[in-house]
């Protein structure tokens, strides 16, 4: 079955924090579509799968295994299993793509 939607539908910014959301769910891979709220608590994650993130529109800056990493839209960073990783700073309303690859 065939779905289509598009990124920017329905893209208001939660009022804290971050909304997950699954756009494609296949075998061992899943796409998200992430947005972003400016007021975030720093979290550290740490996954069991493989993540692609691009940032589709806005800045932000991100701790990836103790390196600052930039990110302006249409940024991307992959970032592999077991690696912590922390938001440390996102602009209002980003809007961000990721792809995750879980082991099988």
């Amino acid at each position: 079955m065939m779905r289509t939607g598009n990124l920017f539908s329905d893209a208001d910014p939660p009022p804290s924090g971050e909304r997950f959301e699954t756009l494609l769910r296949h075998r061992n891979l899943v796409v998200e579509r992430i947005l972003s709220s400016a007021d975030i608590d720093s979290e550290e994650y740490v996954q069991r799968q493989d993540e692609w993130v691009v940032l589709v529109q806005g800045e932000a800056t991100l701790q990836v295994d103790d390196e600052a990493v930039e990110l302006s839209a249409g940024d991307h960073v992959f970032i592999p299993a077991g690696v912590p990783h922390t938001v440390e700073r996102v602009s209002e309303g980003a809007l961000w793509l990721g792809v995750h690859l879980h082991p099988e």
